[in-house]
Parts: C-alpha cells; structure tokens; sequence
C-alpha cells in the first residue's frame, strides 16, 4: 500500500539524514492523517483506512501546491525558494503516476470527442467528465481542459 510505502521511506529519509525528502515526506504523513481524521469524522466515528486512490490524490493536491508556489516565486526573482520547492515536488513525484504527455492527452480528447458524439463547446461537459475519469492523477486538469477547448474549437 503507498501510504506503507511512505512511510518506510521516511524511516529511511531519517536514518540517512535526507533532509528535504524527510521533511516533504513528514508533510505527506501530516496530510495523511489529518484526511483520515476527516473520513473518520464523516463515517461516525468508523476507523476506516485511506485508500491507494485516496493517498494519490493528497499527493497530487500537495505536488500542485508545489508547482503553484515555483511559478510565484520565479514571478518574485526568489530563484532560490522556487529551488527548494522543486526540490520538494521532486520528491513528491516519485510517488506519483508518471504524467501524461500533451500529444497522449490530444489522442485521448479526440477519441472521448468522438465517443461522446461531441461537436461544439456546449459539449464540453460531457466530454471532460468522461476524459477526466480516464486522465485523473496523470494529467493537470487545466491542460486537459485547454486541450479540449481546443479540440472543440474555442
């Protein structure tokens, strides 16, 4: 299970004295068990453990926080703190699904187009929910969605 996995590595992090992928790592723990707070407060009480599914998405959200803050930071002249945030999304991206290309992304929206029977933008809807389901944690959901206007001719 990933969240193991995480935490053997931060057990290795620590005893190898790798201070950045401890540090990110120690975050992914923290967020880790504050969604399975939340899940068990929603589920009365039920301790229910997170799934695979679960973990990848708290991975994503934090890999985004991370690209978010490097383009900030570049914007501000602070080449030094947009380092140590892509030190840290380094890290979180061993742990995530490798991310799709533009061109495997083109090829997916057309084949959703054509299987949706999509022609203009008033289509875009069902078309992203179907393309979403097949490109969820392995493609940013902007890029996916500028492609399909693209694709739909806005």
């Amino acid at each position: 299970m990933l969240k193991e996995k995480i935490k053997t590595d931060f057990k290795e992090a620590f005893k190898a004295k790798e201070r950045v992928k401890l540090s990110v790592l120690k975050m992914v723990n923290a967020a880790i068990g504050n969604a399975e707070i939340e899940k068990r407060a929603k589920a009365g009480g039920v301790d229910t453990p997170l799934t695979d599914a679960e973990v990848m998405d708290i991975l994503s959200k934090e890999a985004k926080k991370r690209k978010d803050s490097i383009e900030q930071y570049k914007a501000g002249g602070r080449e030094d703190l947009a380092q140590s945030e892509q030190a840290e999304l380094n890290v979180l991206k061993e742990y995530l699904p490798a991310q799709m290309s533009e061109e495997e992304i083109k090829s997916l929206a057309q084949k959703v187009i054509a299987e949706v029977g999509a022609s203009s933008s008033s289509d875009l809807g069902k078309v992203m929910s179907a393309l979403t389901s097949q490109t969820k944690g392995r493609a940013d959901g902007a890029l996916v969605s500028k492609i399909v206007r693209e694709a739909l001719g806005n």
